[in-house]
């Protein structure tokens, strides 16, 4: 395996793939030309590639990466900080089109999906959309973005974080918008502060949404670091108005993804958790692993919603799954 000071500086190839909707997502590959292919599918929703580290977790010697930035966030376009975009066409199902766009655009028969938080939810939804073109799955902090893991993240988590849910809540309260905790889902009313037509409002409220994320995020360390991606206005507001939006919708996933479940059983697949996740509570990877037979469970004891610990594990299954595919 290619060690992290061995890695290439660049992709092998990157390009924008018009995916229609006036949409064009930015992708990139690295890698193998003659390797495994695989998928990496990016948090969020509104995260981006970064600075492709992703690219850490794979034998490059051995895969052929793929990465690409979802609708409305990084290099694609447009871009979602922009008032005037309308997330109309920003759904889950049509992020699945874009992932079939980009499959047959760059010749690829099936690959390897992986995905991080959000990122295992828009994986676990190509797959079942698709699971003909699925060599297998690893999932990373898994979610499914179902209407319990939303309204726990936004409200149900304060009970650990007391003080800082009431600074969030306390927000929307005083903005004006008649929103009353105990009344009313706060992750809308956040969609709506973001929505504002006021720079004002919109700008605010993505402040507070990005203090709550590192927050929440926090454990098991205890200790609020703040994401220097926030530093960039355009990223935060994109982030958090993708996210509420996404979010007060339940992911767009209907029927649940654990209803689906079904649909995967001739697929391997490896689920990473950290057993100290509040984020997203270990339980929603365990009724996946359930219902998924062909699942391998990985609870990192020491775990939050990621780790150095969990990410070598996330590297494991990935090199095994490459071995299986490679022969």
């Amino acid at each position: 395996m290619l060690r992290t000071t061995d890695l290439p500086p660049e992709p092998r190839h990157d390009g924008m793939l018009d995916v229609g909707d006036a949409h064009e997502i930015y992708w990139q590959e690295w890698g193998s030309p003659d390797g495994v292919p695989a998928l990496y599918l990016h948090g969020g929703p509104g995260g981006t590639l970064g600075t492709g580290r992703y690219r850490e977790r794979f034998d490059l010697g051995r895969t052929r990466l793929v990465g690409f930035e979802q609708r409305g966030c990084g290099r694609s376009t447009p871009h979602a900080s922009d008032p005037q975009v309308s997330l109309a066409g920003n759904t889950t199902m049509a992020l699945v089109g874009d992932i079939e766009r980009l499959r047959a655009h760059l010749g690829i028969d099936a690959w390897l999906v992986n995905g991080a938080s959000w990122g295992s939810t828009l994986a676990l939804a190509y797959a079942q959309a698709h699971p003909h073109r699925v060599l297998g799955l690893v999932l990373f902090a898994v979610t499914t973005t179902s209407r319990r893991e939303v309204d726990w993240i936004t409200e149900g988590v304060g009970a650990i974080f007391p003080e800082a849910w009431d600074r969030f809540a306390g927000h929307a309260e005083r903005a004006g918008i008649g929103f009353t905790r105990g009344d009313g889902r706060l992750v809308r009313a956040y969609a709506r502060l973001l929505d504002s037509a006021d720079a004002a409002v919109r700008e605010a409220a993505a402040q507070e949404w990005a203090l709550w994320e590192d927050t929440h995020v926090s454990l098991p360390t205890g200790r609020v670091e703040r994401d220097p991606r926030w530093q960039d206005g355009r990223f935060r507001l994109a982030f958090a108005r993708l996210t509420t939006h996404y979010w007060s919708a339940d992911g767009f996933c209907e029927p649940p993804l654990l209803e689906g479940a079904e649909t995967l059983r001739d697929i391997p697949g490896v689920l990473i958790h950290g057993r100290q996740d509040v984020s997203s509570p270990l339980v929603t990877a365990w009724e996946l692993h359930r219902r998924w037979p062909g699942s391998q469970l990985v609870v990192d004891e020491g775990g939050g919603h990621g780790g150095v610990s969990m990410v070598q594990r996330w590297r494991e299954a990935n090199d095994a799954l490459v071995e299986r595919w490679a022969h």
